[in-house]
């Protein structure tokens, strides 16, 4: 990707905007077999002693399953499953049958982001993923989990060099290279950099997809002496690709659940399609200060600027009066929505404190921070879906409308500010026995209009989010711990008179609560984690009158019930590596008011129970060669409300083979994968959007091919 002269003014402007907006500053990114989590909240704690539910995908777990998008590396975990999760679109995922919330479910290097656009990892050196509410460590989230993305960072060894290169090949006919640089210099060293460029031609197993993906990264850091460090980075990232669209159930009369299909078909796929265009510039400046008795001192700031061209020829069901179905004989109509160049802006700057200190006898571990976030969402004036005409999900085609048609309409802008304090504390009770405190307050202001200004609303509140913990290491190795915390969600009626009553007042808070109970355990060759979870999620809704206009009241209906029990663990014996996870989960909604006849149902889309596992064989007659087989299992989910339609359970199996050898004296790494082995049809997934069912096909058998020449 070539540099444009504006990217190369939105970069000094990045950095002249870290500088004005706060002083810069920077976390430390040690990545070692068990990394401190910046997405726990405790930066200084490792995994296996945190009384929380986490997963880490490191490097090699992203190039061994050929991730080219955060949901090929988290769907190796059992808690995570799709939700809506369009090819060629930002990923759009579930934690524990929670949906999260792209707006504010993301964290890069512990700073909060949006996630509304495709996000590349060729820079990222992991991912974090924390399971359950997250009140603690951010001010408003989803109760799914937290996501953090971290950053490729400079060595840290004054004589290490990296010299990567990397070229793929598939699934489908993909075809990218890639090139990761890094190394230090000066006379001590003080000075070092981590260079990254890729670029990929898309052409995936779904025909008539093709698009293309291209990412620069930089990151510098400068050791100013013993005591200071300062470190500053940027990604510029363009993804342009022709969008894909859903299968749906079928029916004139009642609802129906088609065959599964091969997968490989674009539906919606017209001659005048254009490709959605996805384009990000994202930096952070960070600044890390020693204080006399270990104490740290951390500041750090962050902005990101999206935009996007929206561009999708989507299925709308049989017919005007029919949308949330295909026809009986496979047909549907066709619109094509079009919005041009959405912006979204995002800056947060965050300033911490941490040490430890005695107090009354006792050991704490103190963490002291204030963060000032503000996310603008700048949208065009307008969206247009001109209807095309009826197509067939099974033959193709276009029979034109009989009368022009369409869905135009004004978009929405959004202005949110907050204020988040927050303290967090380890207390050592006993060699053996931790107790773990955290407080968050936040002010929050959120304000939208339409982009002609009418329907104004604003939600003013300030509310506190508390956790506490209790954490004891046995004997034998193992550490158990329980914990309760909470997250906040907000929401305010539509400012729109003609259906509501309480049309752009704020709903009560919406206030998740969780329990977990867990045990775990961590050696050089073994880990392990059982946990129990409990969440109850409020679940807004429309009563009274909804048919009659001006007469709806938007309210409180009822809670998402979701309890669950998670198994993790990963071993290594005789040239064998197991690692697998399953999660269970009893998803029930309660005390519903408008739809009492919803009360004891599944929600739809979220599976009772989903397993994966992988098997990895080292050998030893031939070394650096390694190969694998992973499974992945999800179980039955409900595709309507009241479970008259259920997707059943899939399985499918994908085989991998690693080769580490030198070439010409050069270190060189050959992974193949097939993936679907079986080449097994099958519905993914099955969500409910914009009032209509759809059905997500699995992907058909694919194979890919990548080496990596380490220079």
């Amino acid at each position: 990707m070539n540099p444009r002269p504006h990217t190369v003014v939105a970069i000094a402007l990045l950095a002249c905007q870290g500088a004005a907006w706060a002083e810069p500053t920077l976390t430390e990114v040690t990545v070692t077999a068990q990394p401190p989590l910046g997405v726990s909240g405790f930066d200084d704690v490792p995994t296996y002693a945190l009384p929380l539910s986490v997963s880490t995908f490191s490097q090699t777990d992203l190039q061994d399953v050929g991730a080219q998008r955060i949901s090929d590396a988290l769907l190796l975990d059992a808690s995570v499953s799709e939700s809506y999760n369009l090819p060629a679109y930002w990923d759009q995922l579930s934690v524990r049958g929670f949906t999260l919330d792209n707006r504010y479910n993301f964290r890069r290097d512990g700073l909060p982001i949006s996630a509304q656009t495709i996000i590349g990892l060729e820079n990222k050196e992991r991912l974090e993923l924390l399971k359950g509410t997250s009140g603690m460590q951010a001010g408003t989230s989803a109760p799914g989990g937290l996501v953090n993305y971290v950053v490729k960072r400079p060595p840290m060894r004054d004589t290490q060099s990296i010299r990567n290169v990397t070229l793929s090949y598939g699934p489908g006919d993909n075809r990218s290279v890639a090139l990761d640089l890094g190394q230090r210099w000066g006379e001590e060293a003080e000075f070092g950099y981590r260079f990254n460029v890729a670029h990929t031609d898309l052409n995936p197993a779904i025909r008539d997809t093709r698009g293309q993906r291209d990412l620069v990264a930089l990151a510098l850091d400068w050791r100013l002496d013993a005591n200071n460090r300062l470190e500053w980075e940027f990604e510029q990232s363009h993804v342009a690709q022709i969008g894909v669209n859903f299968y749906s159930l079928m029916g004139n009369g009642p609802k129906a659940l088609p065959a599964p299909v091969d997968g490989t078909r674009n539906i919606t796929r017209q001659p005048n399609s254009r490709p959605g265009v996805f384009d990000g510039l994202t930096g952070s400046v960070r600044f890390k200060h020693q204080l006399d008795n270990d104490w740290l001192w951390t500041t750090q700031y962050g902005v990101q600027q999206l935009r996007a061209d929206d561009r999708l020829v989507y299925a709308s069901g049989c017919s005007a009066t029919m949308t949330d179905r295909f026809c009986a004989n496979g047909d549907f109509q066709i619109y094509d929505y079009n919005t041009e160049n959405e912006r979204r802006h995002n800056q947060a700057v965050q300033t911490s404190l941490s040490g430890q200190t005695q107090i009354g006898g006792l050991e704490h571990g103190l963490t002291f921070s204030v963060m000032r976030q503000r996310l603008v969402d700048d949208m065009p004036r307008m969206q247009t879906s001109p209807l095309l005409g009826t197509t067939n999900s099974l033959t193709g085609g276009l029979i034109p409308p009989s009368q022009a048609s369409d869905r135009n309409g004004l978009m929405s802008n959004a202005q949110d500010a907050s204020t988040e304090w927050a303290v967090k504390d380890r207390i050592k009770l006993s060699a053996r026995t931790d107790a773990w405190l955290g407080l968050r307050y936040t002010q929050l202001k959120r304000q939208s209009a339409m982009t002609d200004g009418s329907q104004a609303t604003q939600d003013l509140r300030n509310f506190t989010t508390p956790w506490l913990a209790m954490s004891q290491q046995l004997d034998a190795g193992p550490m158990v711990f329980a914990s309760a915390g909470q997250g906040i969600e907000s929401e305010v009626a539509s400012a729109d008179t003609t259906r509501y009553r309480n049309a752009g007042q704020a709903l009560t808070t919406l206030r998740s609560h969780q329990h977990e109970i867990g045990i775990k355990s961590a050696s050089s060759l073994t880990r392990w984690q059982a946990t129990w979870f409990d969440i109850t999620r409020p679940v807004s809704g429309d009563a009274w009158g909804c048919n009659n206009g001006g007469t709806c009241i938007r309210q409180m209906d009822g809670e998402a019930h979701h309890r669950g029990l998670e198994l993790n663990a990963r071993t290594a014996l005789r040239g064998w590596t197991w690692d697998g996870s399953a999660t269970w989960l009893r998803a029930r909604r309660e005390n519903a008011t408008s739809d009492p006849s919803l009360n004891g149902q599944r929600p739809i889309n979220v599976p009772a129970y989903t397993v994966r596992g992988l098997a990895e064989y080292r050998f030893t007659i031939m070394a650096g060669l390694r190969t694998g087989l992973r499974l992945s299992r999800e179980g039955e989910r409900n595709v309507t409300e009241h479970g008259e339609i259920v997707l059943p359970a899939w399985t499918t199996l994908d085989f991998t083979t690693h080769y580490d050898t030198r070439i010409d004296q050069q270190d060189t790494s050959w992974t193949w994968g097939i993936q679907n082995v079986a080449n097994k049809h099958y519905w993914r997934e099955s969500p409910k959007q914009y009032g209509q069912y759809f059905l997500n096909p699995g992907a058909p058998r694919t194979f890919r091919a990548s080496v990596q020449w380490h220079l």
